[in-house]
């Protein structure tokens, strides 16, 4: 009687045990390397936003800020988690 109770929770296991390798340890890797690219922004790292801007960092701030150069004049202040992705490190300046 007891095994039978236990065979009735393999499936249930086996689901979990799928989940977790399929969805959640894949956005945990996902999650810790967005935030180590983040902590890693440096002055002249070009990158994308998430509402697509494309920009070149010029200063990081200590707190959660960086001021983007989006072109000549042009800067503006943005939240570093909103950065997506990391295009081109540290473009040499003309």
């Amino acid at each position: 009687m007891n095994t039978q109770g236990f065979a009735q929770f393999i499936p249930l296991i086996l689901i979990f045990v799928i989940f977790y390798f399929f969805l959640i340890r894949p956005q945990q890797k996902r999650v810790k390397d967005h935030r180590l690219m983040v902590q890693n922004l440096k002055r002249g790292d070009e990158v994308i936003t998430s509402g697509g801007i494309i920009g070149i960092v010029d200063k990081v701030h200590d707190d959660d800020k960086i001021d983007v150069t989006l072109c000549d004049n042009v800067k503006v202040q943005i939240i570093k988690s909103t950065i997506t992705s990391l295009l081109k490190k540290e473009i040499p300046k003309k």
